[in-house]
């Protein structure tokens, strides 16, 4: 299969994750209490709303990603009333855990279909690859061929949104889910100095480092657990 249809298959199952993480931070939002993603329309599956208020980390960054590394990277984002979180952190602590909640679904699908693939002999295991880790038994065809792709596709890219959000460093949902574990008053501190200007991105720059030697020692040990007895 070519690079183009390749990175085109990983950029759908970008947006459908990305989509996913958003629609369920939105989701727990709306339980606890805050409708402001409601009302934004970001409590759905339909990708367009999310890239409406994202338009260059859910197209324009991803594709470019793709054209430069055959990967694609991203971000969106979810409105919330930070009045609601100051006063209410535990639900905001859920909120946040919801998105990376999300992406786990996602990657233990990915991996009932591989596992079910392999039983049935439609796939083969493949290589320690984000696009291949299965592939399609012999004369299987194209379409097959896709699939492998694309449920390798949607277990690793799932498990690296899993993996990043969950780092605690402002402002991945992991610095807003410690509000699980700490006292309230330390949360509403928290909340504060993470507001500040230009945390934000100094915590990105902070996490691209962490996740790039994070991440491949993490993908390989799931794997183990993926292909046991096989």
């Amino acid at each position: 299969m070519d690079q183009l249809t390749l990175g085109l298959i990983l950029y759908v199952v970008f947006l459908f994750s990305v989509t996913l993480h958003e629609a369920g931070h939105a989701w727990a939002a709306l339980r606890g209490g805050d409708p402001t993603a409601y009302a934004g329309g970001q409590v759905t599956l339909d990708p367009r709303p999310h890239i409406r208020r994202e338009p260059f980390g859910t197209v324009l960054v991803p594709l470019l990603g793709i054209a430069m590394s055959g990967f694609p990277i991203g971000w969106a984002s979810t409105p919330y009333d930070p009045r609601w979180a100051y006063a209410f952190p535990r639900r905001a602590a859920w909120m946040a855990l919801a998105g990376p909640a999300a992406n786990l679904l996602l990657m233990l699908l990915a991996a009932l279909l591989i596992r079910s693939g392999i039983s049935a002999g439609v796939f083969l295991p493949g290589y320690v690859s984000v696009s291949e880790l299965v592939v399609a038994a012999p004369g299987a065809g194209a379409v097959t061929t896709g699939i492998a792709m694309l449920v390798s596709g949607l277990y690793a890219m799932n498990l690296l949104l899993l993996v990043l959000n969950l780092i605690p460093i402002p402002p991945l949902d992991g610095s807003a889910a410690i509000g699980l574990i700490l006292p309230e008053g330390t949360v509403r501190r928290l909340q504060i100095a993470m507001n500040q200007s230009g945390l934000a991105l100094i915590g990105l720059l902070i996490a691209f480092v962490v996740i790039r030697e994070a991440f491949w020692p993490i993908f390989v040990a799931t794997l183990g657990l993926l292909f046991t007895g096989l």
